[in-house]
């Protein structure tokens, strides 16, 4: 039996750790690794962790939470990680250690194991997490799908029809040099409305479509990407037209909880834009109170925004300014001042 191990931090996970996992999971029957927290990023353990058990389900993936932070190559550091690795593994035995790093030698000794390296010079994969987090969408392409799209920060503008949405995604995407995610459901719905109403299973199949199209703008999108409406608003217009919702649909409505980053509510405090395919201003009202009710009853946090397209840009650069990706929104928002519904 060929038991292989690696370890890292993969912060963020590349294409140089996946040569030298896949080249272990190719020579070995089985394969552990071990994952470290990591000082140097925003994207927590178990989110490393859960990529490397998604790209690599047939690896056994340890997650050391209180494993050693200092490295470097002293015989103190040395003993220090060698002797954690033993606990850890509580006397599993190891043939061969996969690196392309210093600590190989030692390591590998400390175990009895092989010592593995693989492209240590870095000729087959010429990439480093250090350059990756000083600009992931420069070298996106040395990140897997799943890595990259879990780096950029989702922003979600919800609101009833004409609360500037559209405006306000346009405009940030085009001042963050990213790009946006247009309202799926008006483009369906200017296709395929009768009477201006929609059959529940096509408000279920503008949900469906407007996420497909999100998920691909989220591995084009550079640092942010501005998403205009989401499923939520959706199961609001089948409640308004039909007085239910598809379970399905609800449980998109149910997801959104967790797919968004930010989420920013347009006030309805701007001149009502009256044309043929909306329903008036008093339905506009009805429908900005359901939104923000149903935010609310969700426990969703969120943001509202006031004034001029001006103002509200200047509100959500104050709120990006200070967003990291796996912060707590809700200290911060309370520390700057701004208002926090929800």
């Amino acid at each position: 039996m060929k038991r292989g191990l690696t370890l890292g931090k993969f912060a963020p996970l590349h294409k140089g750790h996946q040569y030298m996992i896949e080249t272990a999971l190719a020579e070995m029957d089985e394969l552990i690794i071990l994952i470290y927290d990591a000082a140097e990023t925003r994207v927590p353990l178990h989110v490393r962790a859960r990529w490397l058990r998604e790209l690599y389900p047939a690896a056994k993936v340890l997650e050391a939470w209180d494993g050693p932070q200092i490295i470097g190559d002293t015989p103190a550091i040395r003993r220090m990680h060698e002797e954690y690795i033993l606990h850890l593994l509580n006397g599993e035995t190891i043939t061969h250690f996969y690196s392309s790093e210093f600590y190989g030698e030692h390591m590998s000794q400390a175990l009895g194991a092989v010592n593995r390296l693989v492209d240590p010079p870095r000729q087959q994969v010429p990439i480093s997490a250090t350059q990756i987090r000083h600009d992931p969408f420069r070298w996106r392409s040395y990140l897997s799908p799943l890595v990259y799209r879990d780096l950029v920060t989702n922003v979600v503008f919800l609101g009833a029809p004409s609360t500037g949405k559209t405006t306000l995604a346009q405009a940030l995407a085009s001042r963050y040099k990213t790009v946006w995610m247009p309202e799926y459901g008006r483009e369906y719905w200017e296709r395929h409305q009768v009477n201006r109403r929609l059959a529940p299973e096509q408000l279920l199949a503008i949900a469906r479509g407007h996420l497909q199209r999100e998920e691909a703008c989220l591995l084009e999108a550079n640092r942010y990407l501005f998403t205009d409406t989401n499923a939520l608003t959706t199961a609001q217009f089948s409640l308004d037209y039909h007085g239910y919702v598809l379970p399905e649909l609800d449980e998109l409505a149910n997801q959104v909880a967790a797919r968004y980053d930010l989420v920013f509510v347009c006030a309805d405090d701007i001149p009502y834009a009256d044309t043929w395919d909306r329903s008036g201003p008093g339905k506009r009202r009805v429908i900005q109170k359901r939104i923000i009710a149903e935010l609310k009853e969700r426990r969703i946090p969120y943001i509202p925004l006031w004034g001029t397209v001006a103002e509200r840009m200047t509100t959500v650069d104050a709120v990006l300014k200070r967003w990291e990706k796996a912060d707590n929104m809700g200290e911060w928002v309370r520390e700057d001042g701004l208002k926090k519904d929800g």
